[in-house]
C-alpha cells in the first residue's frame, strides 16, 4: 500500500469574523483547503473576497476565530519564525538601504551568519535578473525591479513557504507579464510552496499548479482544482484551449460566464 502524503498546510472549516461596536461581519466562511509541499497554488476572486485576510491567517498576522489550522508535517516540520517569506503589492523596500541591504534584512533580523547571508544575496539577486544593482538605492529601480529585490528578500532565508499578497498588481501589463515568467522559472528552480493572491483570472491559471476559487459576502472556497498544464510555461501557453477552458471554469464559479 502506497503511503499517504501528509499536506503540508491544512485549513478546516477555517472562519473569520471582525467585530466593532457590538457588529459582527463574517469575513471568511467555513474554508478548508489542502496544499501539499512545493505546490503553487493562486487564490483568485473579486476584490474584497477575503484573499488577502486568509493569507494573512496563513501567515499568523490575524487570528482566526473557528477551525483548524495547521502548516508543517512530519516529512516537512514548520517553524513560523523562520519558515515564512512574503511578498506583497508594493515592494516595501527601505529608501535609506541599498538593494543588497534591503535583501539582507531578514537575515539579519533572524541572526543569520552573515558571510553565508551575504553570499546568498547576491546570488539570489543574480538569479531575479539584478546583479549590477546591489549598491542602487530603491528610487534608482523601475517598479518591476523593485518588486525582483522583494521576492529576492523573501528568499534569503531560505523558507518553506511564500505567502504573495497580489505581489504584481501595481504593474504595467507588459511588466507583470515578465515578472510571471520570472516567478515560475524561480519557483521551478527552488520547488518552494507558493500560495500567491490575484484578482486576475488568466494569471491565477498561468502560475499555479492549483488555483483556489473564492467568492465573497463572506468569503468561502468555491473550487479547489490542479491546472494540467506544462510546467515549464511561456506566454504562448494562455493560446491553449485547456488555458481557455479553465479560465472559463473560473469566470462561471465567479458568476461571470
Amino acid at each position: 500500500m502506497a503511503a499517504i502524503v501528509q499536506s503540508f498546510i491544512s485549513l478546516s472549516n477555517v472562519r473569520k469574523v471582525y467585530r466593532a461596536r457590538g457588529n459582527e461581519f463574517e469575513a471568511i466562511q467555513s474554508i478548508s483547503l489542502e496544499v501539499r509541499a512545493g505546490e503553487f497554488v493562486t487564490l483568485v476572486g473579486p476584490s474584497g473576497c477575503g484573499k488577502s485576510t486568509l493569507l494573512k491567517i496563513i501567515a499568523g498576522l490575524h487570528p482566526h476565530d473557528g477551525g483548524n489550522l495547521r502548516i508543517g508535517s512530519a516529512e516537512e516540520p514548520f517553524d513560523p519564525s523562520l519558515d515564512v517569506g512574503m511578498v506583497f503589492q508594493q515592494p516595501l523596500l527601505l529608501k535609506w538601504r541599498r538593494i543588497l541591504e534591503n535583501v539582507l534584512l531578514p537575515a539579519e533580523i533572524l541572526g543569520l551568519p552573515k558571510k553565508a547571508a551575504h553570499e546568498r544575496a547576491k546570488d539570489l539577486l543574480e538569479m531575479v535578473g539584478l546583479k549590477g544593482f546591489e549598491e542602487k538605492y530603491p528610487y534608482e529601480l523601475s517598479g518591476g525591479m523593485q518588486q525582483r529585490a522583494a521576492i529576492a528578500r523573501a528568499l534569503i532565508h531560505d523558507p518553506k513557504l511564500i505567502l504573495m499578497d497580489e505581489p504584481f498588481g501595481a504593474l504595467d501589463a507588459l511588466t507583470r507579464d515578465k515578472m510571471n515568467l520570472e516567478l515560475v522559472r524561480i519557483w521551478q528552480e527552488h520547488r518552494k510552496t507558493i500560495l500567491f493572491v490575484t484578482h486576475g483570472i488568466q494569471e491565477a491559471v498561468f502560475l499555479g499548479t492549483h488555483v483556489a476559487v473564492m467568492t465573497a459576502g463572506p468569503a468561502r472556497l468555491a473550487d479547489h482544482f490542479a491546472i494540467e498544464l506544462p510546467e515549464t510555461r511561456n506566454l504562448d501557453i494562455k493560446t491553449h484551449p485547456t488555458f481557455g477552458d479553465y479560465t472559463r471554469r473560473i469566470y462561471r464559479l465567479l458568476d461571470m460566464g
